[in-house]
Protein backbone atom coordinates (compact mmCIF):
# COMPACT_ATOMS: atom_id res chain seq x y z
CA UNK A 1 0.00 0.00 0.00
CA UNK A 2 1.36 3.42 -1.04
CA UNK A 3 -0.16 6.35 0.83
CA UNK A 4 -0.31 10.08 0.10
CA UNK A 5 -2.23 11.55 3.04
CA UNK A 6 -5.73 10.01 2.75
CA UNK A 7 -5.10 8.64 -0.75
CA UNK A 8 -4.30 4.92 -0.68
CA UNK A 9 -2.76 3.30 -3.75
CA UNK A 10 -1.82 -0.27 -4.64
CA UNK A 11 1.10 0.90 -6.79
CA UNK A 12 3.87 3.44 -6.26
CA UNK A 13 4.12 4.06 -10.02
CA UNK A 14 2.30 7.01 -11.55
CA UNK A 15 1.95 8.79 -14.88
CA UNK A 16 3.50 12.22 -14.62
CA UNK A 17 1.69 15.26 -16.08
CA UNK A 18 2.94 16.17 -19.57
CA UNK A 19 1.72 19.19 -21.54
CA UNK A 20 0.03 18.19 -24.78
CA UNK A 21 0.19 14.50 -23.87
CA UNK A 22 -1.62 13.32 -20.72
CA UNK A 23 -5.18 13.87 -21.88
CA UNK A 24 -7.99 11.42 -21.09
CA UNK A 25 -7.36 9.00 -24.02
CA UNK A 26 -3.64 8.77 -23.19
CA UNK A 27 -4.35 8.20 -19.50
CA UNK A 28 -6.84 5.45 -20.34
CA UNK A 29 -4.32 3.64 -22.55
CA UNK A 30 -1.70 3.68 -19.78
CA UNK A 31 -4.19 2.56 -17.12
CA UNK A 32 -4.87 -0.60 -19.17
CA UNK A 33 -1.22 -1.58 -18.70
CA UNK A 34 -0.93 -1.03 -14.97
CA UNK A 35 -0.83 2.73 -14.38
CA UNK A 36 -2.92 3.45 -11.28
CA UNK A 37 -2.52 7.17 -10.52
CA UNK A 38 -2.37 9.49 -13.53
CA UNK A 39 -2.25 13.28 -13.88
CA UNK A 40 -3.95 15.69 -16.22
CA UNK A 41 -1.90 17.99 -18.38
CA UNK A 42 -0.45 21.01 -16.57
CA UNK A 43 -3.15 23.67 -16.14
CA UNK A 44 -2.36 27.37 -16.01
CA UNK A 45 -4.54 28.95 -13.30
CA UNK A 46 -4.91 32.19 -15.23
CA UNK A 47 -6.28 30.28 -18.24
CA UNK A 48 -8.55 28.29 -15.93
CA UNK A 49 -10.16 31.47 -14.68
CA UNK A 50 -11.47 32.11 -18.21
CA UNK A 51 -13.15 28.68 -18.21
CA UNK A 52 -12.18 28.12 -21.83
CA UNK A 53 -13.23 25.12 -23.91
CA UNK A 54 -9.61 23.96 -23.99
CA UNK A 55 -9.41 23.98 -20.18
CA UNK A 56 -12.66 22.03 -19.89
CA UNK A 57 -11.33 19.48 -22.37
CA UNK A 58 -8.08 19.12 -20.42
CA UNK A 59 -10.09 18.43 -17.26
CA UNK A 60 -12.44 15.96 -18.93
CA UNK A 61 -12.43 12.62 -17.14
CA UNK A 62 -14.54 9.50 -16.65
CA UNK A 63 -15.57 7.13 -13.88
CA UNK A 64 -12.74 4.75 -14.85
CA UNK A 65 -10.16 7.55 -14.90
CA UNK A 66 -9.36 7.33 -11.20
CA UNK A 67 -7.41 7.95 -9.08
CA UNK A 68 -6.68 11.23 -10.84
CA UNK A 69 -4.27 14.05 -10.09
CA UNK A 70 -4.55 17.62 -11.35
CA UNK A 71 -1.44 19.78 -11.79
CA UNK A 72 -1.59 23.57 -11.50
CA UNK A 73 0.87 26.19 -12.73
CA UNK A 74 0.67 29.75 -11.51
CA UNK A 75 1.92 32.58 -9.34
CA UNK A 76 -0.78 35.10 -8.46
CA UNK A 77 -3.03 34.37 -5.47
CA UNK A 78 -6.25 35.61 -7.08
CA UNK A 79 -5.84 33.30 -10.08
CA UNK A 80 -4.83 30.35 -7.93
CA UNK A 81 -8.04 30.78 -5.93
CA UNK A 82 -10.06 31.10 -9.15
CA UNK A 83 -8.44 27.90 -10.40
CA UNK A 84 -9.46 26.12 -7.21
CA UNK A 85 -13.00 27.44 -7.67
CA UNK A 86 -13.11 25.91 -11.15
CA UNK A 87 -11.91 22.57 -9.75
CA UNK A 88 -14.85 22.48 -7.34
CA UNK A 89 -16.91 21.17 -10.25
CA UNK A 90 -14.58 18.25 -10.97
CA UNK A 91 -13.80 14.97 -9.25
CA UNK A 92 -10.12 14.26 -8.64
CA UNK A 93 -7.96 12.85 -5.86
CA UNK A 94 -4.67 14.77 -5.67
CA UNK A 95 -3.59 18.33 -6.42
CA UNK A 96 -0.05 18.99 -7.64
CA UNK A 97 1.62 22.38 -7.87
CA UNK A 98 4.31 22.83 -10.51
CA UNK A 99 7.59 24.42 -9.45
CA UNK A 100 9.55 22.35 -11.97
CA UNK A 101 8.63 23.42 -15.51
CA UNK A 102 11.83 24.61 -17.28
CA UNK A 103 10.16 26.17 -20.36
CA UNK A 104 11.54 29.63 -21.11
CA UNK A 105 8.20 31.45 -21.45
CA UNK A 106 7.02 29.93 -18.15
CA UNK A 107 10.07 30.89 -16.10
CA UNK A 108 10.05 34.36 -17.71
CA UNK A 109 6.73 34.92 -15.92
CA UNK A 110 8.27 33.79 -12.62
CA UNK A 111 6.36 30.50 -12.71
CA UNK A 112 7.43 26.86 -12.76
CA UNK A 113 11.05 26.27 -11.80
CA UNK A 114 11.61 30.02 -11.39
CA UNK A 115 9.93 29.63 -8.00
CA UNK A 116 12.92 27.58 -6.81
CA UNK A 117 14.71 30.95 -6.62
CA UNK A 118 11.83 32.42 -4.58
CA UNK A 119 11.31 30.06 -1.63
CA UNK A 120 9.33 32.57 0.45
CA UNK A 121 6.93 33.18 -2.42
CA UNK A 122 6.61 29.45 -3.04
CA UNK A 123 5.87 28.83 0.64
CA UNK A 124 3.00 31.33 0.60
CA UNK A 125 1.52 29.66 -2.50
CA UNK A 126 1.75 26.21 -0.96
CA UNK A 127 0.14 27.36 2.29
CA UNK A 128 -2.67 28.93 0.26
CA UNK A 129 -3.25 25.71 -1.67
CA UNK A 130 -3.19 23.51 1.43
CA UNK A 131 -5.64 25.86 3.15
CA UNK A 132 -8.17 25.86 0.30
CA UNK A 133 -7.78 22.54 -1.52
CA UNK A 134 -10.43 19.86 -1.08
CA UNK A 135 -7.83 17.09 -1.71
CA UNK A 136 -4.22 16.48 -0.58
CA UNK A 137 -1.62 18.82 -2.11
CA UNK A 138 1.69 17.70 -3.62
CA UNK A 139 4.55 19.67 -5.11
CA UNK A 140 6.76 19.02 -8.13
CA UNK A 141 10.27 20.48 -8.16
CA UNK A 142 13.71 20.09 -9.73
CA UNK A 143 16.99 19.77 -7.87
CA UNK A 144 17.55 23.51 -8.20
CA UNK A 145 17.82 26.39 -10.66
CA UNK A 146 21.36 25.52 -11.75
CA UNK A 147 24.44 23.65 -10.54
CA UNK A 148 25.36 26.52 -8.21
CA UNK A 149 21.98 26.67 -6.52
CA UNK A 150 20.91 23.09 -5.81
CA UNK A 151 18.34 23.68 -3.05
CA UNK A 152 15.91 20.77 -3.40
CA UNK A 153 16.43 19.71 0.22
CA UNK A 154 15.56 23.17 1.53
CA UNK A 155 12.53 23.44 -0.75
CA UNK A 156 11.35 19.97 0.32
CA UNK A 157 11.51 20.90 4.01
CA UNK A 158 9.70 24.14 3.26
CA UNK A 159 6.98 22.20 1.44
CA UNK A 160 6.60 19.75 4.30
CA UNK A 161 6.29 22.61 6.78
CA UNK A 162 3.61 24.16 4.55
CA UNK A 163 1.43 21.07 4.85
CA UNK A 164 2.24 19.49 1.48
CA UNK A 165 1.50 15.74 1.51
CA UNK A 166 4.01 14.49 -1.10
CA UNK A 167 6.89 15.67 -3.23
CA UNK A 168 7.72 14.80 -6.84
CA UNK A 169 11.31 15.63 -7.76
CA UNK A 170 12.87 15.57 -11.21
CA UNK A 171 16.56 14.87 -10.81
CA UNK A 172 17.87 17.77 -12.89
CA UNK A 173 18.25 21.52 -12.49
CA UNK A 174 16.26 23.96 -14.55
CA UNK A 175 19.44 24.83 -16.44
CA UNK A 176 19.84 21.20 -17.53
CA UNK A 177 16.35 20.99 -18.99
CA UNK A 178 16.13 17.34 -20.03
CA UNK A 179 19.81 16.92 -20.84
CA UNK A 180 22.78 15.81 -18.78
CA UNK A 181 22.78 13.25 -16.00
CA UNK A 182 20.08 12.65 -13.41
CA UNK A 183 21.23 13.63 -9.91
CA UNK A 184 20.36 10.55 -7.85
CA UNK A 185 22.35 11.84 -4.88
CA UNK A 186 20.23 14.96 -4.40
CA UNK A 187 17.00 12.98 -4.68
CA UNK A 188 18.36 10.64 -2.01
CA UNK A 189 19.25 13.57 0.24
CA UNK A 190 15.71 14.91 -0.11
CA UNK A 191 14.27 11.52 0.79
CA UNK A 192 16.37 11.38 3.98
CA UNK A 193 15.41 14.94 4.95
CA UNK A 194 11.61 14.70 4.91
CA UNK A 195 8.90 12.44 6.27
CA UNK A 196 6.39 12.91 3.44
CA UNK A 197 6.53 10.53 0.44
CA UNK A 198 9.17 11.38 -2.15
CA UNK A 199 8.43 10.42 -5.74
CA UNK A 200 11.39 10.43 -8.12
CA UNK A 201 11.37 11.36 -11.79
CA UNK A 202 13.91 11.56 -14.59
CA UNK A 203 15.08 9.17 -17.33
CA UNK A 204 12.86 6.29 -16.23
CA UNK A 205 12.78 4.78 -19.72
CA UNK A 206 12.71 1.11 -18.79
CA UNK A 207 12.41 -1.31 -15.88
CA UNK A 208 16.16 -1.39 -15.23
CA UNK A 209 16.36 2.38 -14.89
CA UNK A 210 13.31 2.33 -12.62
CA UNK A 211 15.06 -0.10 -10.27
CA UNK A 212 18.24 1.99 -10.41
CA UNK A 213 16.27 5.09 -9.40
CA UNK A 214 14.66 3.32 -6.44
CA UNK A 215 17.90 1.65 -5.33
CA UNK A 216 20.07 4.77 -5.52
CA UNK A 217 17.61 7.28 -4.05
CA UNK A 218 15.43 5.28 -1.65
CA UNK A 219 12.44 7.10 -3.17
CA UNK A 220 8.97 5.96 -2.18
CA UNK A 221 7.58 6.05 -5.71
CA UNK A 222 8.27 6.83 -9.35
CA UNK A 223 6.66 9.33 -11.71
CA UNK A 224 6.92 8.08 -15.29
CA UNK A 225 6.94 10.75 -17.99
CA UNK A 226 8.82 10.41 -21.32
CA UNK A 227 9.30 6.70 -20.64
CA UNK A 228 5.57 6.17 -21.29
CA UNK A 229 5.57 7.86 -24.70
CA UNK A 230 4.68 5.12 -27.15
CA UNK A 231 5.34 2.65 -24.34
CA UNK A 232 2.35 2.18 -22.01
CA UNK A 233 3.74 -1.29 -21.26
CA UNK A 234 6.40 0.33 -19.06
CA UNK A 235 4.13 0.16 -15.99
CA UNK A 236 3.54 -3.58 -16.38
CA UNK A 237 7.23 -4.21 -17.08
CA UNK A 238 8.49 -2.25 -14.07
CA UNK A 239 6.13 -4.15 -11.78
CA UNK A 240 7.31 -7.48 -13.22
CA UNK A 241 10.97 -6.53 -12.95
CA UNK A 242 10.72 -5.31 -9.37
CA UNK A 243 8.80 -8.42 -8.33
CA UNK A 244 10.61 -11.14 -10.29
CA UNK A 245 13.86 -9.61 -11.56
CA UNK A 246 12.89 -10.09 -15.20
CA UNK A 247 10.38 -9.11 -17.88
CA UNK A 248 8.39 -11.93 -19.47
CA UNK A 249 8.26 -10.42 -22.97
CA UNK A 250 8.37 -7.15 -24.85
CA UNK A 251 5.39 -6.37 -27.13
CA UNK A 252 5.89 -7.27 -30.79
CA UNK A 253 4.77 -5.21 -33.78
CA UNK A 254 1.31 -6.77 -33.84
CA UNK A 255 0.60 -5.96 -30.19
CA UNK A 256 1.96 -2.43 -30.63
CA UNK A 257 -0.24 -2.02 -33.71
CA UNK A 258 -3.35 -3.18 -31.83
CA UNK A 259 -2.64 -0.67 -29.08
CA UNK A 260 -1.99 2.08 -31.63
CA UNK A 261 -5.29 1.35 -33.36
CA UNK A 262 -7.18 1.62 -30.06
CA UNK A 263 -5.29 4.81 -29.22
CA UNK A 264 -6.14 6.32 -32.60
CA UNK A 265 -9.82 5.39 -32.25
CA UNK A 266 -10.03 6.97 -28.81
CA UNK A 267 -8.45 10.17 -30.16
CA UNK A 268 -10.92 10.35 -33.05
CA UNK A 269 -13.83 9.78 -30.65
CA UNK A 270 -12.54 12.38 -28.20
CA UNK A 271 -11.36 15.16 -30.53
CA UNK A 272 -13.14 14.45 -33.81
CA UNK A 273 -11.52 12.91 -36.88
CA UNK A 274 -9.21 15.63 -38.20
CA UNK A 275 -7.99 16.97 -34.85
CA UNK A 276 -7.72 13.48 -33.39
CA UNK A 277 -5.62 12.18 -36.29
CA UNK A 278 -3.34 15.22 -36.29
CA UNK A 279 -2.80 14.88 -32.54
CA UNK A 280 -2.12 11.17 -32.97
CA UNK A 281 0.79 11.76 -35.39
CA UNK A 282 3.36 12.27 -32.64
CA UNK A 283 2.26 9.07 -30.94
CA UNK A 284 2.80 7.08 -34.15
CA UNK A 285 6.39 8.36 -34.13
CA UNK A 286 6.85 7.35 -30.48
CA UNK A 287 5.27 3.91 -30.89
CA UNK A 288 7.51 3.07 -33.85
CA UNK A 289 10.73 4.49 -32.41
CA UNK A 290 13.63 2.06 -32.59
CA UNK A 291 12.07 -0.17 -35.26
CA UNK A 292 13.75 -0.71 -38.61
CA UNK A 293 12.10 -0.02 -41.99
CA UNK A 294 9.78 2.63 -40.55
CA UNK A 295 11.19 5.92 -41.82
CA UNK A 296 8.86 6.01 -44.84
CA UNK A 297 5.88 5.33 -42.56
CA UNK A 298 6.87 8.15 -40.22
CA UNK A 299 7.29 10.51 -43.16
CA UNK A 300 3.84 9.57 -44.45
CA UNK A 301 2.37 10.04 -40.98
CA UNK A 302 3.44 13.69 -40.87
CA UNK A 303 0.78 14.70 -43.41
CA UNK A 304 -2.23 12.47 -42.66
CA UNK A 305 -5.48 14.14 -41.63
CA UNK A 306 -8.03 11.31 -41.86
CA UNK A 307 -8.64 8.13 -39.88
CA UNK A 308 -8.43 5.55 -42.68
CA UNK A 309 -4.95 6.56 -43.93
CA UNK A 310 -3.78 6.45 -40.30
CA UNK A 311 -5.20 2.94 -39.88
CA UNK A 312 -3.45 1.87 -43.09
CA UNK A 313 -0.12 3.14 -41.73
CA UNK A 314 -0.65 1.18 -38.53
CA UNK A 315 -1.36 -1.97 -40.54
CA UNK A 316 1.74 -1.35 -42.66
CA UNK A 317 3.85 -1.09 -39.51
CA UNK A 318 2.50 -4.44 -38.28
CA UNK A 319 3.36 -6.12 -41.55
CA UNK A 320 6.88 -4.70 -42.03
CA UNK A 321 9.69 -7.21 -41.46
Amino acid sequence: MFKIATLRLKSNLMLSPMAGVTDLPFREINRKFGCELAFTEMLNVRSMSYKSRKTRQMLFSSSKDRPLGVQLLGLEEKYILKGLDVLENYKFDLLNFNAACPVKKVVARGEGSALLKEPDKLKKILELLVRHSKVPVSLKIRTGWDGNSVNAKEIALLAQDSGVSALIIHGRTRQQGYGGKVDYQTIGAVKKAVEIPVIASGDIFNAGLAKKMLDETGADGLAIARGALGNPWIFKEIKEFLSHGKITARPDRKEISRTMAKHLKSYVNFYGEKTGVVKFRKFFIWYTKGFRYCRHLRNACSTIKAEMPAINLIHSFAEEA
